[in-house]
């Protein structure tokens, strides 16, 4: 029952959305047989003037219908081009979830649940809810201090919201396992690991201390960073369902009129905005991920101040150096060396391509880019066009890198909307090449070093363990040459740890070979 109930409800859902044209920009033809089927019978539904230019707003207001579970979903659909088609990806990034508040009396409720303590006892006033959204709602609140009074923002998270999503996770999950199943061409687009994905986010979005914690990370990271800045986290006032914060008193990227009047620098705006994502995805390895208008403050002296952290992004240490070296190497038209970079990373198997034919290709979405005026020059459509080219090489899809795309495409538009001749390239030059020269310069190589060596040094520390266990495993392997081979969980375990411990010989021999490789280096460098 639990998948035909299922069923029903992604039909139901599917209506609602095929009436709003919502698969009308997805091309059916590269799909398996059964999406194939489905979508070109949804378009069977769309209304008329489903896709003219009110489509998205169209869009927008069905999902909200549905509920915040489907919205949600399309704001992740919108990050993964890859599957859905860059057309429709672009549509649903339009998404915003702004939806009714929900009554004022049950967010005091929550908040007192949440904090043990009456509304009148915390805040000296709380107004009713200014904005809403999806999952939860923000009001004004003032609190009193030692010298007086401030005034925070209270997010309070919307009652029943982990049930409704529970319940439509299943659902998802329902859809997606029986689209395995029926299909399995399917399977190549992992829709049971897609819902894994949505729901992750959904988990961390729906506990408020974590996205406290995101407040608080960014905001050590960026302590030192002139022109950018995060609200401060009220902790004492802060739970799993309430997060207080800071009230900024700001204009909002979106209103241009009024930034002009305030007598704001608009291009510096632009710039500062780009640099500031760059660095964060750069030298950080954790950004906003949903840096749209409504999002971002400037305050009177210039300071933009990012907002609503419930969506964040990470990259590792290989993903930055992939996203630097690639993005410089555009900017310097060293197509060969962003062709290296993906047969490095492994992004693009080198078994069945060569680094010539790819840097060819390259160069064909590098060149035109360079004839063509700054205010001309999209970074985000080059990245766009670099995965496309990338299929074409059987690179694989890397989540983590379509987020970096999808969020840069959002900047990108903002910055673009702040000052319409726009230079991407001598925005982003300065902090590419700042990480380049940081972690890939001399400098940098020091420090891999150094991590090389505390290796070691751990290494060192667990000798006298390690004989141990090799002076065990040696007494089993003696009990094995008398008795027979037994192989039993506790000698399975044994060996597994004997082939770790070669392993890791051989990995020591490879760091101190290194160390001295650098030092060299070193020497002949200074």
């Amino acid at each position: 029952m639990g998948t035909l109930g299922a069923v029903f409800r992604l039909a139901g859902a599917g209506l609602v959305l095929a009436r709003e044209g919502a698969f009308a920009f997805i091309d059916p033809a590269p799909l398996p047989a059964v999406p194939r089927l489905g979508i070109r019978l949804a378009k069977l539904f769309q209304r008329r003037n489903a896709t003219d230019a009110g489509q998205a707003e169209r869009l927008t207001s069905a999902l909200n219908r549905l509920g915040p579970s489907y919205v949600k979903l399309g704001q992740f659909l919108a990050t993964r081009p890859d599957i859905v088609g860059q057309e429709f990806s672009n549509t649903l990034g339009k998404l915003r979830d702004e939806i009714a508040p929900f009554p004022e009396s049950e967010a005091r409720s929550i908040i007192e649940a949440s904090l043990h303590r009456p509304v009148s006892e915390i805040f000296v006033d709380l107004s009713p809810p200014l904005a809403a959204a999806s999952i939860a709602q923000v009001h004004k609140g003032v609190i009193a201090v030692p010298d007086g009074t401030r005034t925070v923002a209270v997010k309070v998270l919307r009652p029943g919201v982990r049930r409704r999503f529970r319940r439509d996770l299943e659902t998802f999950y329902e859809g997606a396992r029986l689209v395995e199943r029926l299909d399995p061409a399917a399977r190549r687009l992992r829709p049971v690991a897609v819902v894994d994905t949505l729901a992750r986010g959904v988990t961390i979005e729906m506990d408020l201390r974590l996205e406290a914690a995101a407040l608080s990370e960014m905001a050590e990271n960026t302590k030192q960073d002139g022109g950018f800045r995060v609200p401060k986290v009220e902790w004492e006032l802060t739970a799993r369902d309430v997060l207080t914060l800071e009230w900024i008193d700001g204009i909002k990227l979106s209103d241009i009129n009024g930034l002009r009047e305030a007598g704001l620098d608009l291009p510096l705006l632009a710039r500062r905005l780009m640099q500031a994502f760059l660095r964060h995805a750069l030298r950080d390895g954790f950004f906003h991920a949903d840096m749209h208008q409504g999002n971002l403050f400037v305050e009177a002296d210039g300071t933009i101040v990012a907002v609503d952290f419930g969506i964040m992004g990470r990259l590792g240490k290989d993903e930055r150096r992939f996203l630097a070296e690639i993005l410089f190497g555009f900017i310097r038209r060293d197509y060969r060396r962003v062709a290296e970079v993906h047969f490095e990373a492994g992004y693009v198997p080198g078994g069945k391509h060569n680094v010539e034919d790819f840097a060819q290709a390259l160069r064909a979405i590098g060149e035109p880019i360079h004839g063509q005026r700054a205010s001309d020059i999209s970074m985000a459509k080059l990245l766009t066009l670099l995965f496309e080219v990338t299929e074409l090489f059987d690179m694989q899809t890397r989540p983590e890198l379509l987020l970096v795309q999808k969020t840069m495409v959002v900047v990108e538009g903002v910055s673009r909307s702040l000052d319409p001749d726009f230079d991407m390239w001598s925005a982003s030059e300065p902090v590419v090449r700042e990480w380049i020269e940081r972690y890939l310069g001399p400098a940098g190589q020091i420090s891999l070093v150094a991590e090389g060596v505390g290796s070691i040094g751990r290494l060192v520390a667990e000798l006298p363990k390690l004989a141990d266990r090799a002076e065990r495993l040696s007494a089993e392997m003696d009990r094995m040459g008398t008795h027979g081979l037994r192989l039993d969980p506790e000698t399975i375990e044994e060996i597994g740890r004997s082939e770790a411990r070669a392993g890791r010989a051989g990995r020591v021999a490879l760091v101190v070979m290194a160390v001295v490789a650098v030092l060299v280096g070193l020497k002949f460098l200074f």
